[in-house]
């Protein structure tokens, strides 16, 4: 049975709420022969954003799959896929934030991060644990979800201050 997990929904929304707090006052803003050009700008962004938060990854009972968008592998990023068998073991390396990072390593020396902002990441982190026999104590999300939650916040607020500052 395949299992997909997609990227977390705070992650989404924390960064398209932060593009639209960002980028909502320019169309309004710009001068009038600006105006269509920064309209079509802005809903470019607003779909490469939408776009590239849309990768997801795929287990299945032989193999774990991540799947990047068009516009994901376009700028560079790589889907890729490990037979649960050619797992040898996973390992950590810490941040410049000072949260850690972990890998999938391989018999034949490969390195693929494993994701850690999907959802259902617990559910995510037992099949890993099922399938390599590899223990995931350690994994946990790479920010706090909070962290997400409060940058959602800030920018819904902001947008509501952008309007509230354009109406009135």
């Amino acid at each position: 049975m395949i299992e997909k997990f997609k990227t977390l929904f705070f992650v989404k929304s924390s960064l398209v709420s932060l593009y639209l707090a960002l980028t909502i006052p320019l169309p309004f803003i710009s001068i009038e022969k600006l105006k269509i050009p920064s309209i079509l700008i802005f809903a470019l962004g607003i779909y490469l954003i939408i776009n590239i938060t849309s990768d997801h990854v795929e287990t299945c009972s032989k193999k774990i799959s991540y799947k990047s968008s068009f516009i994901s592998k376009f700028l560079g990023k790589k889907n890729w896929e490990i037979s649960w068998n050619d797992i040898k073991s996973i390992k950590s390396l810490p941040t410049s934030q000072g949260s850690k990072v972990y890998y999938f390593n391989t018999f034949q020396g490969d390195n693929f991060l494993v994701p850690q902002r999907v959802e259902n990441f617990e559910k995510f982190l037992l099949i890993i644990s099922k399938k390599t026999g590899i223990s995931i104590d350690e994994i946990s999300y790479l920010s706090p979800l909070w962290t997400y939650k409060l940058l959602t916040l800030i920018s819904v607020m902001m947008i509501i201050g952008e309007f509230f500052a354009f109406v009135y």
